[in-house]
């Protein structure tokens, strides 16, 4: 049975104020207070830049042990560079996200729309030069890439496909490596605040829920992340998929989970 790892994209958000955190946390205490119910977040911060060695510092210190912190790989090296002469700037990224040691999960490699698999061959040797220290996952936004032969690349670097809920995007799970990862999105700006939940997601959870059941044995490591954008909420979300896929959930609950299951 794989190890799971729950948890949601961010934790500083200040609609969580008194829905999820108790009113009037102070905001660098989110982190760890998030910690006590989930095992793992998605730090999104690190799309904009590579964070500072405090911030590392930081996370490791106030979570506990077995904790996990995935991070997204810079826009910098994706969007931007489009993986054209990144390779100083992504070892760079890779160095302060080691100072995490056994708290780094995995790093996310988000594609955007633009991304199209005629551009395999460039995503090949960016791939092949990844250290294999770390783990990764990739995430395409651009149907292009769902096709066997993106399956075979990816096997062939041993890097996971991310399965993503996400407009546009099929709803399809490739287990190309032993750790797979999964991203509850939805359409975002769905909802202009993201302090309950909004939509009744059940269906789509236990459908995710059953692709879970039906990995290979080789996985050993599953992660998923939830957006405020997939039901209003993203803590109450992943808390109740916890509960769905059976794995325990801290007894004490936060001031309101904003159910609608």
């Amino acid at each position: 049975m794989a190890d799971m790892f729950i948890g949601t994209m961010g934790f500083s958000y200040k609609d969580w104020d008194a829905s999820f955190y108790p009113k009037g946390l102070p905001a660098g205490d989110y982190l760890g207070y998030y910690s006590g119910f989930f095992d793992a977040v998605e730090i999104d911060s690190t799309f904009y830049g590579i964070p500072p060695l405090h911030n590392i510092e930081r996370w490791s210190a106030i979570t506990p042990d077995g904790f996990r912190i995935c991070a997204k790989t810079p826009k910098a090296i994706t969007h931007e560079a489009g993986l054209v002469n990144v390779d100083k700037e992504m070892n760079a990224f890779l160095d302060v996200m080691r100072k995490l040691g056994s708290k780094l999960g995995v790093i996310l490699i988000q594609f955007p729309p633009s991304f199209r698999a005629e551009q395999a061959e460039l995503l090949a040797g960016f791939l092949e030069v990844l250290p294999k220290d770390v783990r990764f996952a990739v995430e395409f936004r651009n149907r292009s890439w769902y096709t066997p032969e993106t399956v075979a690349l990816l096997s062939t670097y041993s890097i996971c496909w991310a399965a993503t809920e996400y407009a546009q995007l099929p709803k399809k799970v490739e287990a190309t490596t032993d750790v797979q990862y999964f991203r509850f999105i939805g359409q975002h700006r769905r909802f202009s605040r993201h302090d309950r939940v909004q939509m009744d997601v059940r269906t789509n959870l236990d459908w995710w829920h059953e692709r879970i059941l039906e990995l290979p044995e080789r996985v050993q490591e599953v992660y998923g992340f939830f957006n405020n954008d997939y039901s209003g909420h993203a803590p109450a979300t992943a808390l109740k998929f916890m509960e769905l896929i059976g794995m325990p959930v801290a007894g004490m609950q936060p001031p309101q989970q904003g159910r609608l299951f």
